[in-house]
């Protein structure tokens, strides 16, 4: 995936490889810190130009030496500054310890740690320099008691490099975190700042790349990307989000079909198929339960609508269709199951979202995912029932969670949640479209019939095209979820995506 479709991102441990790589080159470490810091600084005071104070809590490693650099800026710049110290600067190394010597001579005042130790006023600002990418247990001790100050102070704060607490690789929060409204981040981007809880508590993210070469970017192995609609649309090659010729015809688009809406459910089939046709598809068929023929036809008399009793009468259906939607309202009775096993004697690609998932997880179906094209859209619970584990351990690495999906299942993966992530082997994306609202249902729903629409108006692309066609269908359900909230989040329905997508296609 080439990075001019979005931003490139990288694991905590890539990034100190290329910080490593610069330093072998020739770079100064010192000259580093003294470059975040500065960097830090500077979108400090273009974030809040009336600051007229700076608490600063330093840690004992290089991001509170970070710290240190800024306070002795705030103190040239005639800025009140206070650093709140967490270790002793006499007991500090390396760079850190030079920095915060230089900022002791430039008169700082520095004080050691202790709960509620500081008065804040009016203008003051908080800057969090206390943990940096290098944390791998739960935060303790006073470091915890310390985060529990700042996010409890009212104070706005900016965070050094990542939020202290928070995973820079997986975005989990380690034991407590520090909830910042902006964070300076360095080098290049964490990926754990924009998925999972690091998406929340990181605020606005900025890049402050230092002097670090940018061929040392390529020097480590890279595999993630962030993308949103705005930037998937200017690349030319995507040609579902291209103009149609004048002599095009229905049968150019592929024939979509969605499987599901057992009783009690014919919303979900509803709304899949709504969303499949409005994305684009030529041909839309439905099969579902003979009862909800007519509902799902007041809803749109532009689908193919079949009842079914079971997945014997889906021979015909399926073997016209370029791509299969299989879980919207399915179920998991007798019905449901059936209707399934019936989509996996078949090898069109195919999308596998809700009951699908879950009937997957039990055992009860043999499925040939290896066989054929394959979508997997779970949320963190039926990513958990797939993997065996909680949903604690989907969250704690959201992006492990994905490759194993991914590579277990022989399918393109897209774990939804907030940074909805978009797996193909090693390859994730992170979606940077999206809102709260988005949290009711069938959302979901929407998303598999657009995934469906994509693997059919591309299927002569398939499976190359995998990758790209589901990250342009997250980021174009994502993007239709955030024009429809411009009305209000709270009251946000998934049939509101749908009359948007017409307003974001060609």
């Amino acid at each position: 995936m080439p990075n001019t479709q979005g931003i490139s991102l990288y694991s905590a441990p890539q990034v100190a490889d290329m910080d490593r790589h610069a330093q072998h080159q020739g770079i100064d470490g010192f000259e580093l810190m003294q470059q975040a810091g500065e960097a830090a600084f500077v979108a400090l005071l273009n974030q809040w130009s009336s600051v007229s104070k700076l608490v600063i809590y330093a840690g004992a490693g290089n991001n509170g030496g970070d710290g240190y650099v800024i306070a002795k800026l705030a103190k040239d710049h005639e800025i009140d500054a206070e650093v709140i110290a967490l270790k002793a600067p006499s007991e500090l190394q390396g760079s850190a310890y030079k920095a915060a010597q230089l900022a002791k001579s430039a008169g700082v005042m520095i004080s050691m740690y202790s709960r509620q130790c500081v008065q804040f006023q009016a203008g003051c600002i908080i800057v969090d320099a206390l943990l940096g990418t290098g944390l791998e247990r739960d935060v303790e001790g006073a470091y915890r008691d310390a985060i529990d100050d700042i996010n409890n102070s009212g104070i706005p704060v900016l965070s050094v490099d990542v939020p202290s607490g928070i995973n820079g690789s997986t975005g989990a929060i380690m034991g407590t975190a520090v909830k910042a409204e902006l964070t300076v981040t360095m080098i290049a981007y964490k990926r754990g700042l924009f998925t999972a809880k690091g998406a929340i508590y990181s605020g606005q993210v900025r890049l402050a790349p230092l002097s670090v070469p940018k061929n040392l970017g390529p020097h480590v192995a890279q595999q993630d990307y962030r993308v949103s609609l705005s930037s998937w649309r200017a690349c030319a090659s995507l040609k579902w989000f291209e103009k149609r010729e004048l002599d095009s015809h229905k049968g150019d688009f592929g024939h979509v079909l969605v499987v599901g809406g057992d009783i009690g459910f014919a919303g979900a089939a509803i709304l899949a198929a709504g969303s499949a046709l409005r994305s684009g598809a030529g041909l839309v068929s439905v099969a579902t339960r003979r009862e909800h023929v007519n509902a799902v036809l007041s809803h749109y008399p532009e689908a193919m609508v079949l009842g079914v009793d079971s997945g014997q009468e889906l021979g015909m259906l399926l073997s016209q269709a370029d791509s299969v939607v299989v879980g919207p309202g399915l179920g998991q009775s007798a019905w449901g199951q059936s209707l399934l096993q019936a989509c996996f004697a078949t090898r069109q690609p195919i999308v596998l979202d809700a009951d699908a998932l879950n009937l997957i997880a039990q055992g009860f179906i043999q499925h040939n995912l290896n066989q054929r094209t394959s979508v997997m859209t779970p949320h963190p619970g039926e990513a958990a029932r797939l993997l065996g584990c909680t949903v604690k351990d989907v969250q704690a690495d959201r992006f492990k969670a994905a490759h194993e999906l991914s590579i277990r299942y022989h399918s393109t993966t897209v774990l939804k949640g907030n940074g909805s992530l978009v797996c193909e082997g090693e390859q994730i994306s992170v979606c940077a479209d999206g809102n709260p609202g988005m949290a009711s249902g069938g959302m979901g729903d929407v998303l598999s019939g657009i995934s469906g629409s994509f693997l059919a108006q591309a299927s002569h692309d398939l499976p190359e095209a995998s990758q790209q066609l589901m990250t342009s269908a997250v980021c174009l359900h994502s993007a239709a979820a955030d024009e429809a909230a411009k009305t209000g989040e709270n009251a946000l329905l998934a049939s509101d995506l749908i009359k948007q997508l017409g307003n974001l296609l060609p």
